[in-house]
């Protein structure tokens, strides 16, 4: 006969070992969401000019710093309070953050879901943001924004989320976190407006290219890998304490594998619909459509099949060169990092898509597609779509009341000089790259009207300019390369040669400073652009890049008309105005 007293010590050790292995697992995974924020860091900063770089990754470092606080202190009480109020629970000013090892390490795992929603807004406003807005703005969404969502369908001790009793899911935060931060950047955008040069008076959008593709597909893959953490982790017990049965870790190898199947696939999607609209596979469009392809299928992670892993993983990844030129071209907003494709609309088609592959669906097999058959009950998709869209108008209202009241006493936005110099210098008195001087890639003024325009490019020849030929020299603020060539073109004057250069004129010298210690800047980053011109008029040459360089400010350059005694060209052996 066995002793029941060794029988209840075993269970007891067994319960201990249970909650150790839970304890283990859930700080195991939370660590991982951690991490993301460094591929957060590099993905932002690869995709902003480098003289933003430094702004952007000291975003990133504030989310967490300011934002774990305040959710601690405000946020995940917020949340339970909230919840219980909504449905139907038992509201108190102590249900914050439990008791005990387990409580604490929960609460923990809350957090980093809540700064994962608030460092996705800092990729959209990149570049023109002033940092105590988006402070700001952070700190409100840690307190207040997020976990209200989060309490309509997460946290309600004592009763059922409101969204949740009504049956919608979201398993990981496809919506609850990702959507959040899609949204809410893409309205902070649209509130802020968009970047200098971004846009032509005709409302036609410019390529302003990040400074590093390199930092973007890194912290692409090391999103990717902290995601495991992010949809795995979301199943969180792994043994039932009291009988010492597999819990949430029975279909944990499922949510694994459609983790990897929705990856692989968004990259895939983007693939596809890059190549159809440009002819090219474009890297950044990969990147971005694997994070889609993630967001795509984190919601419903645990209630589809394989196969609807592959379908939403393409679709999200599909759908997102499409939603971002509509959101640029068409209405105008400057969101740089495509937060609002990645995590917005891939979080909401891939909770709403989701039952046509779900594991739970009323039709044979499990979802139309998997069961082959042609109908479902509206009511699988009818709570998806209304939870998606109660999320989306808060955070749509909360976000705009935010950034616009910020705006409306002058402090959403950083100055016109201050985002010409670039946001390194004028926020935080760093330089990301001082020993290079090497201005970033400036926007392509090209030909008016674009790819279609029917003006060819050519070389100059004729008689004007005294029957010779002269060299107009301009040095000038890199930012203004793109207006440059455009006025250019329109002046009959393409040709040119352009070279990264630095000096200094009337244009102050700037501080900057390294662990504390204070230097002068006081070579300035300019470019210089050469064109000798024959039959066009050097005084029409002038006058079109002044009008193009000119801001108003010290350090809009000079230009410099010279003499040309001979020229010879290479390929023809031609000299004199024939040569040009």
């Amino acid at each position: 006969m066995v002793d029941p007293i060794l029988l209840e010590a075993t269970a007891a050790d067994l319960e201990e070992l249970a909650t150790g292995m839970n304890l283990m697992w859930a700080l195991t995974v939370t660590f991982l969401i951690f991490f993301m924020h460094a591929g957060f860091a590099m993905l932002e900063a690869g995709q902003v000019r480098s003289k933003n770089v430094a702004n952007q990754l000291t975003k990133n470092m504030l989310t967490w710093a300011v934002g774990i606080g305040v959710f601690f202190v405000i946020g995940m009480g917020i949340s339970n309070n909230v919840g219980a109020a909504l449905g139907g629970g038992e509201s108190s000013p102590l249900t914050m953050f439990g008791e005990g090892s387990f409580d604490w390490a929960m609460w923990l795992f809350s957090a980093v879901f809540a700064m994962t929603a608030a460092t996705i807004v800092s990729g959209a406003v990149a570049g023109r943001a002033k940092l105590r807005a988006y402070v700001g703005y952070t700190f409100l969404l840690a307190a207040v924004i997020y976990p209200v969502v989060a309490a309509t369908v997460w946290y309600a001790p004592g009763g059922t989320p409101i969204l949740a009793s009504f049956g919608f899911a979201d398993f990981a935060g496809g919506m609850v976190v990702h959507g959040v931060g899609g949204v809410a950047g893409l309205t902070a955008a649209w509130v802020l407006g968009a970047r200098m040069d971004k846009y032509d008076d005709d409302g036609s959008a410019n390529v302003i290219p990040g400074h590093s593709m390199t930092f973007a597909v890194l912290g692409t893959l090391i999103l990717c890998f902290g995601w495991f953490g992010f949809n795995v982790g979301t199943a969180a017990t792994v043994v039932d304490p009291g009988t010492f049965e597999l819990a949430d870790f029975d279909y944990v190898g499922s949510v694994a594998m459609v983790t990897a199947l929705g990856m692989g696939m968004g990259a895939i999607g983007a693939s596809v619909v890059s190549l159809g609209l440009t002819g090219k596979v474009d890297t950044l469009y990969v990147a971005n459509g694997m994070l889609a392809g993630l967001v795509g299928v984190t919601g419903p992670t645990d209630l589809i099949t394989p196969m609807g892993a592959l379908a939403i993983g393409f679709i999200a990844g599909a759908q997102l060169p499409i939603v971002f030129r509509f959101v640029e071209k068409r209405l105008g907003i400057d969101d740089v990092c495509a937060v609002f494709p990645v995590h917005g609309t891939a979080g909401m088609l891939g909770l709403i898509l989701f039952p046509l592959w779900s594991i739970e669906g009323t039709a044979v097999g499990g979802g139309v597609v998997a069961g082959g058959v042609l109908s479902i009950e509206a009511g699988a998709f009818v709570p998806q779509l209304v939870g998606v869209a109660v999320i989306t108008i808060w955070t749509v209202l909360a976000t705009a009341a935010v950034w616009g009241a910020f705006k409306a006493i002058g402090q959403a936005r950083v100055t016109p000089e201050h985002e010409r110099d670039g946001l390194d210098v004028a926020e935080h008195g760093v330089d990301t790259y001082p020993e290079f001087g090497t201005p970033e890639v400036a926007p392509d003024g090209g030909q008016p009207g674009g790819a279609t325009s029917s003006l060819d490019v050519r070389t100059d020849g004729g008689t004007p300019n005294d029957d010779g030929v002269k060299l107009v020299t301009a040095i000038v603020r890199p930012d203004r390369l793109g207006a440059i060539k455009t006025a250019l073109v329109d002046a009959d004057a393409p040709s040119l040669t352009v070279t990264n250069v630095s000096g200094r004129g009337s244009q102050p010298a700037k501080k900057g400073q390294w662990r504390g210690e204070e230097y002068t800047v006081d070579l300035h980053e300019k470019v210089k652009i050469e064109c000798a011109v024959a039959d066009v008029p050097a005084d029409d040459v002038v006058t079109a890049i002044r009008e193009a360089a000119y801001t108003g400010e010290p350090g809009d350059g000079k230009i410099f008309v010279t003499e040309i005694e001979d020229v010879c060209q290479v390929r023809t052996g031609d000299t004199g105005t024939e040569a040009v």
